[in-house]
């Protein structure tokens, strides 16, 4: 089991980058209150509609966008748990979540790879997800697997599923996995349970993670519901991760990025713990600035590590573990 050091944390010594004050980030959390329950969050599917209705959000049956009175977002916030166990095949890899404390992943969801053999870039196959997760599994410092690459030689329906075999075979560490949808995360699930040993030897460590992308401004569609749902109802962690674009799909400017950014996450918690209160769920970010240029995302550009700090700060405020990539 592990540990790691603290991060953002008000010591005596060490090294911090604190973007906002208390009060800032008690502004930023009253302004996300104010754009869920008066402007709304689209929500695609029907179940996911009634089960926010039944617990109090305000749902137009026209246009499908769900409202939130602040009340039901706090309550999400609270009763989502701030630590959770990510549990490895091997408890030596076990990783504690936690407030306050950075791990660290590889990147993921590569399309294409340099051949180590040929030199040449190439699109990646099931074989390239066997051996990401076989290095990752080798270097200490990565804490969790996040699937890669993609298998892009399999019948791409089935894409998700034959990454998840692929990858739960070849690593003792926790993995986190995008599933796509309900079915193939009910999948992907019995591929672990096998491994585990059984319904009762996952549900007490389930050895894998699922992240699910709202889409920006404010949209949360089907595939991204289902996977929320089934998490609440399966016992794992469900890693809500939206990609504002600051100047594009959100706000130019951080504050208002993060406005956008924190209440789609947000609509997502509040989803989990409608299903079932004190599901764990993850506050996960990919927000960055778009390229006004090149019409692309700034991934590790000096905005987006500004953005990731607010996004920390955020997550902190709330006491709820984070996920921030390409800082």
């Amino acid at each position: 089991m592990k540990r790691n050091l603290h991060a953002g944390y008000l010591q005596s010594g060490g090294l911090s980058l604190n973007m906002f004050t208390q009060d800032e980030l008690y502004e930023l959390h009253l302004a996300t209150l104010d754009v869920l329950q008066n402007t709304g969050v689209y929500f695609e599917d029907e179940e996911a509609r009634q089960i926010l209705a039944d617990s109090g959000a305000a749902v137009d049956p026209v246009t499908h966008v769900v409202k939130f009175p602040p009340y039901m977002v706090e309550d999400a916030i609270r009763s989502a748990p701030g630590s959770v166990n990510l549990a490895g095949r091997e408890e030596k890899h076990d990783y504690i979540l936690g407030n306050n404390r950075v791990g660290f992943t590889n990147f993921g969801e590569g399309i294409s790879i340099v051949d180590i053999y040929t030199g040449q870039l190439r699109e990646t196959v099931k074989r390239d997800v066997e051996e990401s997760a076989i290095l990752v599994d080798y270097l200490d410092n990565i804490d969790v697997y996040e699937r890669a690459v993609g298998a892009h030689d399999v019948n791409q329906d089935a894409q998700p599923l034959h990454n998840a075999e692929a990858f739960l075979a070849n690593t003792t560490k926790h993995c986190f996995h995008g599933a796509g949808n309900g079915q193939l995360m009910r999948a992907a699930i019995k591929l672990a349970t096998a491994i585990q040993g059984g319904p009762d030897k996952f549900r007490e460590r389930p050895i894998i993670s699922f992240n699910t992308c709202p889409i920006s401004p404010l949209k949360l569609v089907r595939d991204c519901t289902e996977v929320i749902i089934e998490g609440a109802r399966s016992g794992v962690l469900v890693n809500v991760l939206t990609q504002a674009l600051s100047g594009g799909s959100a706000p130019v400017t951080p504050a208002g990025t993060l406005v956008i950014h924190n209440a789609e996450v947000l609509s997502g918690i509040v989803l989990g713990q409608s299903v079932k209160k004190g599901t764990p769920m993850m506050y996960g970010s990919s927000t960055c600035p778009l390229d006004l240029r090149m019409a692309t995302a700034s991934v590790g550009s000096p905005e987006c590590a500004i953005i990731n700090a607010g996004v920390a700060a955020l997550s902190t405020y709330y006491l709820l573990p984070s996920w921030v990539a390409g800082g």
